[in-house]
Order: structure tokens, then C-alpha cells, then sequence
């Protein structure tokens, strides 16, 4: 197994643990339009007779420029000038704050990280001083640590050598609450190098709260090419150096991950939110009548599928369709039961849609828009019978069913409905069997599985070959 496999299986461990941190750097903001911190020391430097491109230390570099010019106005102008800017956050922010993660630590000045979660619609509470730290945003659903400083009061952005060196005198509570939240939590460092000012002071920090103490975090890192070097020698020289630098980062428990580009990191952290949003499955459908199986077969059918689901490591996510939702709740806390706990929490994600919305249009919107939300956090949806009665009395096809199945394409997920069970799910099989390349056009193998849902089988062998399917989609994210 590859470091990067490894990385993400663990990080997705941790995600579903509720223990998975982001602690970002300068590098997370650039694609969104701002400097990096060498740009932005360029006219500084200059001012004091310096090139930036000449100096790695610029911690240094603004310590001189405050020592000569008695204080840091311009570097404060410097900053405001730079991150007041509006600037469009990034597909890595908006993926970030769609994962379940609720502990971000972060060296910016900017505001692009909190508003990426605010954007996910998550409750956010920032800290920015140490006497934020005694307040708490109630049913805050993210918390992030600003411990450099915001862009709103950039005289007490942390900046400077002197900045760096009081740290631990005069932000003593941040220092506190970062020891706790290594020792207790997975974090994934981004958007860091190793000519970025904070880094080593942020290692050497690590290392001082945590001594030998450490769980393991990982650094996602672009390696060096050979473009960005004139000569083939100065590529070998600096491919060797970062080599051992990656080493170097095991002293603090960091696990270094090489990357060729930038724009792999997105293709990383698209794969960790897949893997973990296939852990998660979407399960639609209504049932006025379970024909063509009976009653009692279509009830146990739901039950068991519930179960084996919580028993195979997935959580549930349903809108609790009629004649669907109590038979499936009691299946998933028979599997809950058997893990030794009755708490549903994240494992079962119940939604059912609010009604008493007399408006039939707004009532639709709200719906959709309820059906999207709920959709979005899972990676795989089942779909089984799709029927309801009409106002006569008679049965008819779900159009709900349909549109989350609709949904749930634009979303991305692996489509599975189970044709057995007819009505909606009998009609989505079909159609996804017709149109199968369009729908897997890269998974060729799974046309068997998921054509003999469709078969007359007892519901024990038929729960076993959804079980197959969703293990084999799973194992391949």
C-alpha cells in the first residue's frame, strides 16, 4: 500500500471517528487570487535595501524592517492592502468544509477559510484572541483557530520575530488548546512548504508541547521538478534536500506526502471525500403496498438491510419514507445494539420532510432543496419499490423517489436501484441498465451485480448481493 493510500484510509478512519483537523497554510489561499508570503515581503524587503528573492528568513526580514522604520505600519498597510482584497474561494475550501470536520487551525490572515464553511452552511465560530477562547458559539458546528492573527486586527498579527518568539508568553491558551487537539485528533497539514515562514516555528512548537507524545498527522507538500530549476544539477541538489526534509518532519510525527502538483491535492481530497461519502448511504423510496413481495418479505427486507448495513460499517442516511422508515430504524438499531450501543448519532441520519407547507410550489422547492442537502453527504444511494397512493386511493409511482434519484446523479453517487421491488425502483433499474455507460463508464464490472437485482430471489440472497455490490463499490473509490 502506497503512503497515499494509506493516508487516506486513515484519514477517513478519523473523519468517521469525528477526530480528522485541517491545519492550513498561506498555500490553501494563493489559488483564491492572494500572495504568497514572498510577494507580499517584497516591497518590505526592498524598503530596507533587501531582495526577497535573495532571503528565506522572512520572519527576519519584517523583524529588520520594524527595527529600522520603529514600527510595523507599513507592514499592517501591507496586509490590509493584500487580504482585504475580495478573493473566490477555492474548489480545496469548498471541499474542506463539506467534510465533517470540525476543528480547523490555520496561520491566515484571510477570511476565506470560515467562509467556505458558512458557505456549507455550518455554524462557525473563529478565534482571534486569547479572550475569544473563554466564549463558545452555541451549536457551533466548526471552530477555527486563527493563532496568527485576522486581517480585522493586523496590529496583533503575529508577524514578526519578536511575534514569533513571545508566542508562547503572550498566547499561552492557543498554545494549550493546540497540544490538546494533536494529542486527541488526525490533522492534515496543507498548504505549508518548507520556505513558508511558519512552518518550523509551527514544528518546533509541536515538538515542544508534545515531546515523544504523538499520534500521527500528515503534510501534504508539492515535490520540486525539474521546471523549476535552470539546470539539472540545482534539480538533483533540491529533490535530494526536500527528501530528507520530508524525513526530517517523521521527528514531529508528521508524515510528509509528496505530491506533483498543486492541483493533485484537489484530486486528493477528492478522493478522501469520496471514500468517506461512500461510507455513507442514501436510502430512498416510499411503499404504499411492497408488492410483488408480501408484506411481511418486503417489512424483513428493510429490517435486515439496516441492519447488515450498520453490522458492514455504514451509516444510513434516509428521509424515513413511508412504510420504509420505522422498518429500517429497527433494523439499524438491531445492528447498533450488537456494537453495544443504542446511540443513533451520525450513524443513522434521519430526515423527515417537514410538512404543513400549504403552498404547493413552495412546498416543492423546499423539498428539492431538502432532498439535495440530505443527498450531498452520502456517496451511495439504494433506491427499493418508489410507491404511494394517489388522492383516489389508488397506487402510482413516486415522483419523489424519481427526483432523488435525479439528485443524486447530479451529485455524484453510485446509483443502485434494486428492480425486485418494483414500481420507481423497478423503472430507475431499468433505465441505468440501458443507459449503463453512461451511467458507469468506467466500471464495467459491476453491469452483473447490479443487473441481477432485478431477479426473483428470496430476500436473504437478495440482501447478500446488495451487500457485494456496495463492498465492491467501496473497495474501489
Amino acid at each position: 500500500m502506497s503512503e497515499v493510500d494509506r493516508f487516506i484510509n486513515v484519514y477517513v478512519q478519523a473523519l468517521r471517528d469525528e477526530n480528522a483537523a485541517i491545519f492550513a497554510g498561506a498555500g490553501l489561499s494563493i489559488p483564491a487570487g492572494l500572495v504568497d508570503w514572498a510577494a507580499l515581503m517584497r516591497e518590505i524587503a526592498e524598503d530596507v535595501g533587501l531582495s526577497v528573492d535573495r532571503e528565506h528568513d522572512l520572519v527576519s526580514l519584517a523583524q529588520f524592517h520594524v527595527n529600522e522604520r520603529g514600527g510595523r505600519h507599513r507592514i499592517n498597510q501591507a496586509l490590509i492592502t493584500e487580504f482585504a482584497e475580495r478573493a473566490s474561494l477555492t474548489d480545496n475550501h469548498k471541499l474542506l468544509a463539506s467534510l465533517p470536520i470540525r476543528t480547523y487551525w490555520t496561520t491566515n490572515y484571510d477570511t476565506l477559510l470560515e467562509g467556505s464553511l458558512r458557505q456549507a452552511r455550518k455554524r462557525v465560530d473563529v478565534k482571534t484572541t486569547e479572550a475569544s477562547l473563554a466564549t463558545t458559539l452555541p451549536r457551533r458546528d466548526a471552530l477555527v483557530y486563527k493563532m496568527h492573527g485576522d486581517v480585522a486586527q493586523v496590529d496583533e498579527a503575529v508577524v514578526t520575530r519578536d511575534d514569533y518568539e513571545a508566542y508562547s508568553t503572550a498566547h499561552p491558551l492557543f498554545s494549550t488548546a493546540l497540544q490538546g487537539d494533536l494529542v486527541s485528533k488526525t490533522f492534515l497539514f496543507i498548504g505549508f512548504s518548507f520556505n513558508d515562514p511558519n512552518l518550523s516555528y509551527i514544528l518546533s512548537r509541536i515538538r515542544l508541547l508534545l515531546g515523544q507524545n504523538r499520534r500521527d498527522h500528515y503534510c501534504l507538500l508539492r515535490r520540486v521538478q525539474p521546471d523549476d530549476f535552470n539546470t539539472r544539477a540545482e534539480y538533483e541538489y533540491s529533490r535530494g534536500k526536500q527528501d530528507l526534509q520530508v524525513r526530517d518532519l517523521r521527528r514531529y510525527g508528521i508524515q510528509g506526502l509528496l505530491l506533483d502538483s498543486y492541483s493533485a491535492y484537489n484530486n486528493l481530497l477528492q478522493k478522501v471525500s469520496n471514500r468517506f461519502r461512500r461510507s455513507r448511504v442514501f436510502i430512498s423510496g416510499s411503499a404504499a403496498t411492497y408488492a410483488p413481495l408480501s408484506d411481511a418479505d418486503g417489512q424483513e427486507l428493510l429490517r435486515t438491510l439496516g441492519a447488515h448495513l450498520i453490522k458492514d460499517g455504514f451509516d444510513i442516511v434516509t428521509g424515513f419514507g413511508f412504510g420504509l422508515g420505522p422498518y429500517l430504524l429497527n433494523g439499524a438499531l438491531e445492528g447498533l445494539e450488537k456494537e453495544g450501543t443504542r446511540s443513533l448519532h451520525d450513524r443513522v441520519t434521519l430526515r423527515p420532510f417537514p410538512q404543513g407547507i400549504s403552498d404547493p410550489t413552495v412546498r416543492a422547492e423546499r423539498w428539492r432543496e431538502y432532498r439535495r442537502d440530505m443527498i450531498s453527504t452520502a456517496g451511495i444511494a439504494l433506491f427499493l419499490f418508489g410507491n404511494r397512493l394517489d388522492q383516489q386511493g389508488n397506487i402510482e409511482i413516486a415522483s419523489g423517489v424519481q427526483e432523488e434519484f435525479e439528485l443524486a446523479a447530479e451529485a455524484g453517487l453510485v446509483l443502485i436501484p434494486i428492480g425486485i421491488t418494483g414500481y420507481a425502483a423497478q423503472e430507475l433499474h431499468t433505465l441505468v441498465m440501458q443507459q449503463y455507460d453512461t451511467f458507469y463508464p468506467t466500471h464495467p464490472e459491476w453491469r452483473d451485480r447490479l443487473s441481477e437485482l432485478a431477479n426473483s430471489m428470496d430476500q436473504f440472497s437478495l440482501i447478500d448481493r446488495i451487500r457485494a455490490l456496495i463492498n465492491l463499490i467501496v473497495k474501489e473509490a
